[in-house]
């Protein structure tokens, strides 16, 4: 596996790898891999001929407060992971490769990025269009791959892949989920056993709507009710928002209808945390 530092590196490693790739996948993280992360380069080795993972701990999408010096970073364990996994280029730039002295372009998908944690954290979403498009702008891939978990994330790529044009097909994977049912994070190491417990209520809540549904009931105000009883039980859970929305606009909807999107984030001692359901 080649490692790239700078962006004339990394195109020169991309060039290399079109020479003997039909299909170009890319796999955008911020490293402290876990398995949903490697989800995702299966899902793009199987897809493509060629796949580029990167790391780059984003600076422009944490506000000030929240935890960007204190986000992990694993980076030789990654590079082994990533290896290992059969990933054939690593872009791992510094901050000041992403963000030269007088950047000032940015990208923002209004109204979109103002919903759902667009509202809780302002100009997170700005941050992540903005490294996002650099990315696709550096490694030209013909698929990208994402998490469903990032559901409000996903949201604004595509929003941002068909409004600027982007030639590639944005691919979104299924949440990978422990087998107590707390979905994958990497903020999940923040967690102490005795928070990792009350986190599991963040699954329940969601299982608790998902049934009502099954059972015929699709009024939101009523599922929604029904989730915050779950996590009601959690005092220890601060929550951010249960939703029930459209997936592609992120607008509230009256009725969890086919395809809505069932999205919560909560505060679990020092984590902010994030799951979601799409309605089958």
């Amino acid at each position: 596996m080649r490692i790239a530092r700078t962006i004339p590196e990394a195109r020169a490693a991309v060039a290399s790898l079109r020479a003997n790739a039909r299909c170009l996948g890319l796999v955008p993280t911020m490293g402290a891999l876990h398995a949903g992360h490697i989800s995702l380069v299966r899902a793009a080795r199987a897809a493509c001929d060629a796949v580029v993972a990167t790391i780059f701990i984003n600076p422009t999408q944490f506000a000030s407060g929240e935890d960007f010096a204190q986000y992990p970073r694993t980076f030789e364990a990654d590079c082994a992971l990533f290896e290992s996994e059969g990933v054939d280029l690593l872009f791992a730039p510094e901050a000041a490769e992403m963000y030269p002295e007088g950047f000032c372009t940015v990208v923002e998908i209004e109204g979109v990025s103002d919903r759902l944690d667009g509202q809780s954290r302002p100009g997170h979403f700005r941050g992540v269009a903005t490294v996002v498009a650099r990315l696709f702008n550096i490694v030209a891939p013909d698929k990208a791959f994402f998490g469903q978990k990032d559901a409000a994330q996903v949201a604004i790529l595509r929003r941002m892949v068909r409004d600027l044009n982007f030639p590639l097909e944005l691919i979104v994977c299924p949440i990978v989920r422990d087998p107590d049912g707390l979905a994958l994070s990497s903020r999940n190491r923040y967690l102490s056993p005795e928070d990792r417990g009350h986190a599991l209520a963040l699954a329940r809540a969601l299982c608790r709507i998902e049934e009502r549904i099954v059972a015929g009931i699709f009024d939101s105000a009523s599922l929604l009710e029904a989730g915050r009883a779950i996590l009601a039980e959690e005092p220890a859970i601060r929550l951010d928002y249960l939703r029930i929305v459209d997936p592609d606009t992120l607008e509230d909807l009256p009725n969890a209808r086919h395809g809505a999107l069932v999205a919560v984030a909560a505060w679990v001692g020092s984590a902010r945390l994030i799951d979601n359901l799409l309605i089958p």
